[in-house]
């Protein structure tokens, strides 16, 4: 009976968190108004440590420093939504935790068992880390809309540099008239290099903040280029280039796995109504024969 009455309190006690942590939050324009001013930056006194810049006093108590970077990087990698700032994300996964547990040991008070055990430890290990594989999956396609809109985001940029604007003016204009996270993630390069960060730094925060290999590579070519003074414009073009070849070799490879992933629903799904369909009334037929 006590198990059952702790078990009812703690997710009692989870779903008034959750609650707390979806719903609480201060008056809606000073809220919008900071997180358009403060998103992604990550703000902190003269002399605090990199891994708790912009930490709660909830994050700073309940998850290492070193689990707090890599939320952090998840929620870079998904492009800093709004609503997923890193001391929610800290909450919801230690509600989940606490539902989870609550209704394991709901469980378990009707008898202990190996198998309930192991149930009750996968159901919390799991419901922990979901925000976080949703985050993951969130970066994932986030990444793969910036390979794909790379290409044509360079050629624009290739004849707004052919046409005599400089590399930002470029850059700029491919941000302002695009649309998704590769316009997103210009702007906000642009932003940072307008509030003081130096060009390369800006540049280099661009590369790790997406973590695509192709605009890394971009990245890289335009820091050389900066450097040696080599001609923008041939770099744009040869790297505009580059990224068409790879979007067309992408297409072809994913185009030749094609057959490959088809093999198994027609083997486990398809051949087998076929035979139903074709071999059945003869079946049906020999059954009747021998039965007479």
């Amino acid at each position: 009976m006590m198990i059952v009455s702790g078990a009812a309190f703690l997710v009692v006690s989870a779903l008034l968190l959750l609650g707390w942590s979806v719903l609480a939050r201060p008056d809606a324009a000073a809220a919008s108004t900071r997180a358009n001013l403060v998103r992604g930056f990550q703000l902190a006194p003269a002399g605090a440590p990199a891994g708790r810049r912009r930490s709660s006093p909830l994050v700073q108590l309940l998850t290492p420093r070193g689990t707090a970077a890599r939320l952090q990087r998840l929620i870079a990698g998904a492009g800093y939504p709004a609503e997923w700032p890193l001391p929610r994300l800290v909450a919801a996964k230690l509600v989940l935790a606490a539902v989870a547990g609550g209704v394991g040991f709901l469980l378990l008070a009707d008898g202990l068992s190996f198998f309930r055990v192991l149930l009750l430890v996968a159901m919390v290990g799991i419901s922990y880390f979901v925000p976080e594989l949703l985050l993951y999956s969130r970066g994932q396609e986030r990444q793969q809309a910036i390979q794909l809109q790379l290409a044509d985001t360079l050629d624009q940029m290739t004849i707004a540099v052919e046409a005599g604007l400089g590399f930002e003016s470029a850059m700029a204009r491919a941000g302002k008239n695009g649309k998704g996270a590769l316009a997103e993630e210009l702007t906000r390069t642009l932003q940072d290099i307008a509030v003081g960060q130096p060009r390369r730094d800006a540049y280099l925060a661009l590369a790790e903040r997406t973590n695509v290999q192709d605009l890394r590579r971009f990245v890289s070519a335009i820091v050389q280029a900066d450097q040696y003074g080599v001609s923008i414009a041939d770099v744009l073009r040869t790297q505009a280039g580059e990224m068409r070849l790879k979007r067309r070799q992408r297409a072809e490879e994913k185009a030749m796995q094609i057959p490959v992933k088809v093999i198994f629903p027609l083997i486990l799904f398809i051949l087998p109504t076929l035979f139903i369909i074709v071999l059945g009334p003869a079946v049906i037929d020999i059954i009747a024969a021998f039965s007479d």
